[in-house]
């Protein structure tokens, strides 16, 4: 306390994400957490559960108390993004707002190959399960499968919003069944694993009645049954990229400058060809 009262600097990084609870973090505050203690750096994790309000109350509460920012799927509206970023060096991962600096693994390219590995597979009716409504990378996913599938000739629905968890699969499986999908893109892994176990207990075989697609790759993606095939990122280099930014370079967040690290499929047995739905 000293030290940061003459220098005004406290060694110290605030690493705030939605879930705690969800896998998909563990490798980015693994490769955040490396990178800080590397520089001699402290790390402050938060979590948000999800809610815009929790957010924007942790984010308060630690501002004061940190040199820097690392805000993970973020939920807060692009105004207020941009009003702390004004006040203290701040970097987004997976998520972007005009005039603030952010970490993306690709929402573009990677979605693509989920809608492509589906078309050649011989689907020809998909189905999004939707997470949150404030979720951006959700609307940036939908919005690359919904142009992708147009351009092949597949009609694609968007279902939900949905709770990005197992809890939430029961829910989002039994509206995919009322459609006639013969494919299904969940928002994230948890959600894909819960619809999972949902179609199973209805008596449809995944895939051989329908076919499941996550994002993420989380822990036990390959575990569950089937392995799950899901969308792929390095989200430990996220961690590292974003770290790295604000210990080296915070005066660079002024310039707000995007950073997109490369996604790619990684296919198992949750797909397989397309068969028609009785």
């Amino acid at each position: 306390m000293a030290r940061a009262l003459e220098s005004g600097r406290t060694s110290t990084l605030g690493l705030v994400v939605s879930d705690i609870t969800n896998p998909h973090f563990f490798a980015l505050v693994r490769g955040a957490e490396r990178q800080a203690s590397t520089a001699g750096f402290t790390l402050l994790l938060g979590d948000t559960q999800q809610s815009p309000q929790t957010e924007r109350t942790v984010v308060d509460r630690i501002h004061a108390s940190v040199d820097g920012l690392i805000l993970a799927a973020s939920r807060l509206p692009p105004a207020e993004l941009r009003a702390y970023a004004a006040t203290k060096p701040l970097v987004l991962i997976n998520r972007q707002a005009e005039d603030v600096t952010s970490v993306v693994t690709d929402h573009v390219d990677g979605p693509r190959q989920i809608v492509e590995h589906l078309h050649s597979l011989g689907h020809r009716a998909l189905v999004f399960l939707s997470g949150p409504r404030e979720s951006w990378s959700g609307a940036q996913r939908w919005a690359v499968i919904r142009d992708t599938a147009k351009s092949l000739g597949i009609a694609a629905t968007r279902l939900g919003p949905f709770p990005p968890s197992m809890a939430g699969g029961p829910a989002a499986a039994d509206a995919a069944i009322g459609t006639a999908a013969t494919a299904v893109i969940a928002h994230n892994d948890l959600l894909a694993i819960g619809a999972l176990r949902r179609f199973s207990d209805r008596g449809l075989a995944v895939p051989g009645d329908i076919s499941v697609v996550g994002f993420d790759d989380i822990f036990g993606a390959d575990f569950c049954a089937p392995p799950l095939t899901t969308l792929t990122g390095p989200l430990d280099e996220a961690g590292r990229k974003a770290v790295e930014i604000l210990v080296t370079q915070p005066e660079a967040t002024v310039r707000a400058p995007r950073f997109s690290l490369p996604s790619h499929l990684k296919i198992r047995e949750s797909t397989g060809p397309a068969r028609p739905r009785a």
